[in-house]
């Protein structure tokens, strides 16, 4: 009864709060991210209060680092963004073995003018309501790992005993999930604009910064990452001719920018990542992306992660150790089992 008093009183608030429900869970995951930071700190002398200051400011600047330069772009940039799109030919000729293609961007170069300027809008017109929503972000976080121990006691009271395991494996793919979403993301995407910024200053481009922070933030998408900036780019050379500058920036876009990250940085962070295959890495961040905005690139992702524990858990604890080729197997095969005389017994019974 209890519970689903729990439960009913929980969609009311989810509905209540619905306009900020994408921050109440980008800060819960933030901070089920930071717990292990603020319990080191408390384990280093700090007091609890102090410690999770500590992790909120932690978070604080990370949140700061991560969307400061795309909102600063869009406000302040965002006309030499677009005034670069439109430069693009809108039909771009490419000859392959003497024979021409010509491949049409008009359309593609309208609709993304038209979305650049639309974000623009929308951003700047959304800035005191990110603002409060920045607050409400930091409050929570601080209040989520002051009192994190609490909160996860009262999420697992009503847990049967019996049934706990399964709470906590659940509760480490999700850990090791944000993990990766957080920890590996935001390396590897550090290490492409540290590493794009001077290639693309070398290379000769005037906006090179913010080349090389768009290349980080598609570090996010997984599989593709960069390539979808360093392909246009590549292909724009193309069309203007310039196949020497097209194969150079191909080349060390696509393996220092996009691939050279995932190579060097991931392995040595990757000990403590849930180890999700890239597929279904996809289909989280685009299923996420495209139902809940922004926030589902972080809740796709964890969803699909928790639900294949939850498969596996499953699978265990019916089929325990049972193979496919088992499962092939008639049923008298794998349920008979051979009788063997007990050591001293000569009957012939």
């Amino acid at each position: 009864m209890l519970a689903g008093v729990v439960a009913a009183l929980g969609l009311v608030t989810g509905a209540i709060l619905l306009e900020v429900l994408g921050t109440i869970l980008f800060a819960l995951t933030v901070a089920y991210v930071l717990l292990p930071v603020q319990g080191w700190l408390v384990r280093r002398g700090l007091s609890e209060w102090m410690s999770a200051i500590a992790a909120t400011l932690i978070g604080f600047v990370g949140a700061v680092a991560v969307f400061s330069p795309l909102v600063l772009t869009l406000y302040f940039r965002i006309d030499e963004v677009i005034a670069l799109v439109e430069e693009v030919p809108p039909e771009m000729p490419v000859t392959v073995f003497d024979v021409t293609y010509t491949i049409e961007a008009g359309e593609v170069q309208t609709l993304a003018v038209t979305f650049l300027r639309e974000l623009a809008v929308s951003v700047v017109s959304s800035l005191p309501v990110l603002a409060i929503k920045f607050a409400l972000f930091v409050i929570l976080l601080f209040a989520l790992l002051y009192k994190g121990d609490a909160a996860g006691r009262a999420a697992i009271a009503p847990v049967p005993h019996e049934y706990r395991d399964i709470v906590h494996a659940l509760a480490t793919r999700a850990r090791e999930t944000l993990y990766a979403i957080y920890v590996l993301q935001l390396a590897t995407s550090l290490a492409s604009l540290l590493i794009g910024y001077p290639l693309f200053r070398l290379l000769g481009y005037d906006m090179a910064f913010t080349l090389a922070l768009f290349a980080a933030i598609l570090q996010f998408v997984p599989i593709i990452g960069p390539s979808l900036l360093v392909a246009p780019i590549a292909f724009y050379h193309v069309a203007a001719g310039e196949l020497a500058a097209a194969a150079l920036v191909g080349v060390l876009g696509v393996g220092l920018v996009a691939w050279f990250p995932d190579v060097a940085v991931r392995p040595r962070l990757a000990r403590r990542s849930a180890g999700l295959p890239g597929s279904l890495y996809f289909v989280g961040f685009t299923g996420g992306l495209f139902t809940l905005g922004a926030i589902g690139i972080v809740v796709g992702p964890l969803i699909v992660a928790v639900f294949v524990e939850a498969v596996d858990l499953l699978a265990d604890e019916v089929n325990g150790n049972t193979t496919l080729e088992d499962f092939a197997r008639p049923e008298s095969e794998t349920t008979a089992e051979p009788i063997e005389a007990e050591p001293g017994d000569s009957s012939d019974d």
